[in-house]
């Protein structure tokens, strides 16, 4: 019937949206359907401040634990929002090749401007359901 599934051994295809605002730009984001994604997703309204690492991401530890499943992703693209371990929100602005594993919760629609946004060092974060 050409309708694309988008999730894997679930029936619940609810594309959940959000968005993050980052000083005064936003944008938008689809979250996967997966049990770290909904976990993520019952912790918004969420203002966090992201730290720099590697010129390449910022990340946010949650003071608690969610759900995880890593595995080998292999290549960043630019917007992923990921788990590494179960606490630490990973937003990455550069593509790249890694041997880290992550657990995919989610990708920004357009990561147009995401560098640029997010700068060099420390940022808030809002993250809000559309």
């Amino acid at each position: 019937d050409g309708k694309k599934i988008i999730t894997q051994q679930q029936n619940d295809t609810t594309i959940t949206r959000i968005k993050l605002t980052i000083g005064n730009t936003v944008f938008k984001a689809t979250l996967f359907d997966n049990t770290s994604a909904n976990a993520f997703k019952k912790q918004l309204p969420l203002t966090v401040t992201m730290k720099e690492l590697n010129g390449n991401e910022k990340f946010y530890f949650f003071p608690g634990s969610l759900p995880a499943k890593a595995a080998d992703i292999g290549d960043i693209k630019t917007g992923d929002l990921m788990l590494y371990g179960d606490n630490c929100l990973v937003l990455f602005y550069k593509s790249f090749t890694t041997s880290y594993s992550y657990t995919s919760i989610g990708k920004i629609d357009n990561a147009d401007g995401l560098e640029k946004a997010l700068g060099t060092g420390n940022v808030t974060i809002v993250f809000e359901l559309l």
